[in-house]
């Protein structure tokens, strides 16, 4: 999806909204305001946010230490002209995108002599389904079976069958 067009979803509809937001949902409209900052003065292509997204998936998907990351990043940075906006290692790249709330919590399920074995990770629901909710559009659609008026015998969508 286009950062750009995914932010201006968000924070156009925020204006609509005339109650304060919570500390959360003001970091996170603060994140979309980066993706309207290129990446440098004159970069027409590339913004902070979409940079810092594509590294961390290559950083996923290869299985790279926070050490490569930071490796791949100064490499990038040095090639950049000076006055750029990019994050300068991985600590910094992970505070930008905490706003996001796409963190996860470590559970410790099999103990071998206090040695832990395997772990859990539990993504939390809550902070995921808020950030849905804040667009008016979205919320729409998540919304949509509870408004949604069945017409007898005219089957249109799942919703209407009996199951």
């Amino acid at each position: 999806m286009n950062a750009m067009r995914m932010n201006e979803g968000y924070v156009g509809e925020c204006s609509i909204i005339n109650e304060e937001l919570n500390v959360d949902a003001t970091r996170f409209f603060e994140l979309l305001k980066d993706c309207d900052k290129p990446l440098w003065d004159g970069c027409a292509n590339h913004n902070k946010l979409l940079v810092v997204a594509h590294v961390f998936t290559i950083k996923l998907d290869h299985e790279l230490s926070e050490v490569g990351y930071h490796k791949i990043i100064e490499w990038t940075r040095s090639t950049l002209p000076k006055r750029n906006r990019m994050n300068e290692n991985f600590y910094t790249a992970k505070l930008m995108m905490k706003p996001l709330g796409l963190g996860y919590q470590k559970i410790n399920i099999h103990f071998e002599i206090l040695v832990t074995h395997r772990k859990l990770r539990y993504f939390p629901l809550t902070s995921r389904l808020q950030r849905l909710f804040m667009s008016t559009k979205i919320a729409e659609h998540m919304t949509w079976n509870h408004s949604h008026d069945a017409v007898d015998r005219a089957m249109k969508h799942l919703f209407d069958g009996e199951t």
